[in-house]
């Protein structure tokens, strides 16, 4: 009650933050007028005046008032665009490191351009992220314009483009392009195999378009870069054959989860089917030897049960294409991970494409955390505002319209059934158009789509469907859904970038209905007549009340309700909104008290019959919260699994950039054939043990096997006083001398080279076998939980003790390559017939920055320090993270692992207080 009386007298914190910009926001105003005066070459001479400002000690804060009333004064002039005070807010938020909140209409691309030039200006790169490609090459056109005018430089990044088109768009001061194809960038760099190779640079700034569609929605879903592995085509098909002969009473189906289980019954029913076709080993399912055949199993049920066509994916041109649950749109290339893409290609019918195997992978939320400084904007953020601040530490702020909302938004209407629902929608639909009055209708599903199609159809009324079937035509749809009399079927708005303008839109009008025509006269009176048309069609469009959004049902997240009512009533302009729900739909039967709305609706309505309760609409509410907070869960736990796998990235990464970067990497190499050599010994000698206890036949024949030498193992134990620290140095000293003189016998820079692709090679080939172990571990780490332990903390533990494993096995695999053999090289010509780096193959692209230890604003990630000594044998403190070293005192000291152990034990570190626990 107090914090309410607060509020009514001093406004919220948010309306106070906003306000305290008001100062800098009149300081940009006082420019305008001095600014009005400059040339053109005077104001784009601006940029060269900004940066000498920062070269000689000012900052982006000391020339922010001036920048952006540089950039507001180029934009009236280039883009016949004025920004308003309420942009000028978005704009120092934006600025500033945080969400900049503004609904749909108010301008956030114009936004966008005031903290973009102000953070070019330092010649650090910004990066533009929008979430289709359309969108980024728009932006790039068309704001670039007004950048360009003003002496910057502006690249954009699409799908099919090559890699030195690509360098040349990173290297530009702003750069456009999708969340997808930035990150796909920075994992194929990090495959490369010189820094020549690589297209993006050091990360600075970026600003996230539709912040929580990328942020929020896409971050369950890692981006990873695969490769193809054994094809297990048929298998699919059998085991689909199999599962479609399953009745419905053998199984139980979780639509939350989309999980489905088989009961008892159906065990056995499968058990006997599976055999029947020589799909088991064994009778029985569980055994091991039917371990594949269970996973295949398991897929096959999810696919034919839980994934639904045209709703999941649709079949286009023969495949299967993923449908994002958010935005409707088609998420070409992106395939289902562990088989279930495969799954269901058998289900369909369509060619199966072979499962692939994880070659890099990062999630949206790591892949982001990179930038110094990371910004976004959206018209729905405050409901994620816990989550944006949780995971990225960016605060949400909500930006006042430029003019008062003037939209009504009405009560759900409630009905029985879908049939009932769907009939008075397009009854609704029929009574707007009759008057002219635009209707957008917002569905779920193609599926709903294409149903309300078919009522809308009986009843005469011309419609367009917006859906993932005609993605191509989005732009076009949606830019005209605010023309007299037009319905538009959307399948969820989310991003779709385009403004709905009341009478149509012009450019796109003139696009559509001028494309043939020249220019001259004649187009410029055609583009006149155009204008006068959409002018006196607007007039009427708001006399018949505006755009009326209607929504078919409530989606499980409020952010995707409110961007559909968001496309009504954008400046100023009237509007009105309503959602039509049912007893049917998804959100009420999976997540809603089903047993009191079924009482209620079923004993109080009759066939038809509506009813619109405030309280029904707060249990609605209560229901999406449930969702989003479900939805919450399992992205911070995907972000949590990926955070011990980011420690790990960055030191792989980092060690690469490393070994790219060095001329020569024999110091390198002689580290790890000496820790090779300590641990070859180690094993064979354990500490404290006696000399008869020693595995000398083990060690010799793993030297044999590893370093290619035939030691005198048998005189050297004959000696008196043998300890293991001699065995070492003997070895190692014989080692050394086989490498001198086998590198006596080659020029130098082709074995440098040699060095170095060997280096990375095994690098690459054991960083992407340790993912395919870590994907295997995640999978079924949750068992833990029957023991009473944190699957989190287990999988931390294991993942540690794995990485460690495939650092040693890294430097045993070089060791062995190296010393065993045995080089054919032409003396001549040496230069001349350098083989040249091979170029990375088109893997399939289904996101730390090597230049940057920084994995979020203010800090580094545990692990990022020692990043020199990671092959050579100085395992960076990872182990802080997990855990494993909270009785080692000495864990923060950087000690080399082959240094003697400070507490004065006598033992190396390594055996000592540095010993994996």
């Amino acid at each position: 009650m107090l914090g309410g009386i607060a509020k009514n007298l001093f406004g919220s914190s948010n309306d106070r933050y906003v306000k305290s910009l008001d100062k800098i926001v009149r300081k940009i105003n006082a420019l305008e007028p001095q600014l009005e005066t400059f040339s053109d070459e005077e104001l784009s001479a601006q940029t060269d005046k900004f940066r000498n400002l920062l070269a000689n000690g000012k900052t982006l804060d000391d020339i922010l008032p001036e920048a952006f009333a540089t950039m507001r004064e180029a934009s009236k002039r280039v883009l016949e665009m004025r920004h308003f005070d309420v942009q000028m807010v978005g704009g120092i938020v934006l600025h500033r490191g945080e969400i900049a909140e503004m609904r749909t209409g108010e301008g956030k691309t114009l936004v966008a351009t005031l903290a973009t030039y102000l953070n070019a200006i330092e010649g650090k790169g910004v990066h533009v992220v929008t979430v289709n490609d359309y969108l980024a090459r728009r932006d790039a056109e068309w704001m670039g314009r007004v950048h360009r005018f003003l002496g910057l430089s502006v690249g954009v990044i699409v799908p099919n483009m090559g890699e030195a088109e690509r360098r040349e768009a990173y290297s530009a001061d702003i750069t456009y392009g999708t969340n997808s194809e930035f990150g796909f960038d920075y994992l194929r760099d990090n495959m490369k195999h010189s820094r020549e190779q690589m297209v993006q640079r050091a990360f600075n700034y970026t600003i996230i378009d539709e912040v929580d569609s990328i942020l929020i929605d896409e971050a369950r879903t890692p981006l990873i870069i695969s490769g193809p592995t054994d094809d297990k085509a048929e298998l699919y098909l059998s085991i689909d054959a199999v599962v479609k002969t399953l009745e419905p009473e053998f199984y139980e189906a979780d639509e939350k989860t989309k999980n489905v289980m088989l009961t008892e019954e159906g065990v056995d029913a499968i058990e006997q089917r599976l055999f029947e076709a020589g799909l088991l080993e064994t009778e029985n399912l569980y055994d091991v030897e039917n371990t594949q055949v269970v996973h295949h199993l398991d897929q096959a049920l999810r696919a034919n049960v839980m994934y639904k066509r045209d709703i999941d994916y649709i079949v286009k041109d023969g495949k299967v294409v993923i449908i994002d649950e958010f935005t409707g749109r088609m998420m070409d290339g992106r395939r289902w991970s562990n088989g279930l893409h495969q799954a269901v290609e058998a289900k369909e019918g369509v060619r199966i494409e072979p499962e692939n195997q994880t070659m890099a992978s990062i999630t949206y939320q790591n892949y982001f955390r990179m930038y110094p400084k990371l910004s976004g904007m959206t018209g729905t953020a405050s409901t994620e505002a816990a989550e944006f601040y949780d995971i990225y530490k960016m605060n949400v702020v909500t930006i006042p319209t430029n003019l008062p909302i003037q939209r009504i938004d009405e009560e759900d209407e409630f009905y029985k059934n879908t049939q009932d629902k769907f009939q008075a929608i397009a009854k609704a639909i029929k009574e707007k158009h009759d008057i002219g009055q635009p209707v957008l209708v917002g569905t779920v599903s193609i599926e709903k789509s294409e149903l309300l199609s078919e009522f809308l159809n009986r009843e005469g009324v011309k419609h367009n469907v917006l859906n993932a079937r005609f993605h191509e035509m989005e732009a076009h749809i949606v830019a005209q859904a605010g023309r007299l009399g037009a319905v538009t079927i959307a399948t969820n708005m989310a991003g779709r970038g385009t403004d709905i303008q009341l009478g149509g839109n012009l450019e796109f009008r003139a696009e559509d209905e001028l494309r043939d025509m020249p220019e001259g006269p004649e187009r410029d009176a055609a583009i006149e007549r155009l204008k006068a048309e959409i002018a006196e069609e607007k007039q009427r469009v708001l006399e018949a009340g505006g755009l009326f959004v209607l929504g078919t049902e409530r989606h499980e997240s409020r952010r995707i309700d409110n961007q559909l009512r968001g496309r009504s009533g954008r400046q100023g302009d009237p509007g009105l909104s309503r959602f039509y729900l049912c007893l049917e739909d998804d959100l009420l039967r999976i997540f809603g008290p089903d047993t009191l709305f079924a009482r209620m609706m079923n004993s109080n309505l009759a066939d038809g019959e509506a009813i619109g309760s405030r309280w029904l609409s707060k249990a609605i509410e209560t229901a999406q919260k449930k969702v989003e907070a479900r939805n919450y869960d399992i992205r911070k736990q995907v972000v949590e699994y990926d955070d011990v796998m980011n420690d790990q990235r960055k030191v792989i990464y980092e060690q690469r950039s490393e070994i790219m970067d060095s001329e020569a990497v024999d110091d390198v190499v002689i580290d790890m054939r000496h820790d090779t050599v300590n641990t070859l010994v180690g094993e064979a000698c354990p500490p404290g043990s006696y000399p008869e206890q020693w595995d000398i036949a083990g060690l010799k024949e793993r030297s044999a096997d590893i370093l290619g030498l035939d030691a005198p193992f048998d005189d050297w134990m004959n000696e008196d006083a043998l300890e293991p620290e001699i065995l070492e140095e003997r070895l190692s000293a014989l080692a050394d001398e086989k490498m001198a003189a086998k590198q006596a016998t080659a020029d130098e820079s082709i074995w440098r080279q040699v060095e170095k692709s060997v280096l990375l090679d095994r690098l690459d080939y054991h960083w992407k076998e340790h993912l395919a172990t870590l994907d295997a571990l995640r999978q079924v780490v949750f068992l833990r939980a029957y023991a009473q332990r944190q699957p989190i903390n287990e999988y931390k533990r294991e993942a540690f003790a794995l990485f460690e494993r495939m650092l040693e096995t890294i430097r045993e695999d070089v060791t062995r390559i190296l010393m065993n053999s045995e080089l054919q090289i032409q003396q001549a010509g040496l230069d001349a017939d350098l083989p040249p780096l091979p170029e990375l193959p088109d893997f399939l692209t289904g996101h730390i920055d090597p230049w940057s230890t920084i994995a979020e604003a203010g800090g580094t990630t545990p692990g990022s320090e020692a990043i020199l000594g990671t092959l050579r044998g100085t395992l960076p403190d990872i182990q802080s993270a997990t855990g494993a070293a909270a009785d080692n005192p000495y864990a923060e000291m950087n000690i080399s692992r082959n240094a003697d152990c400070p507490c004065g034990s006598g033992k190396k570190y390594k055996h000592c207080h540095g010993a994996v626990g």
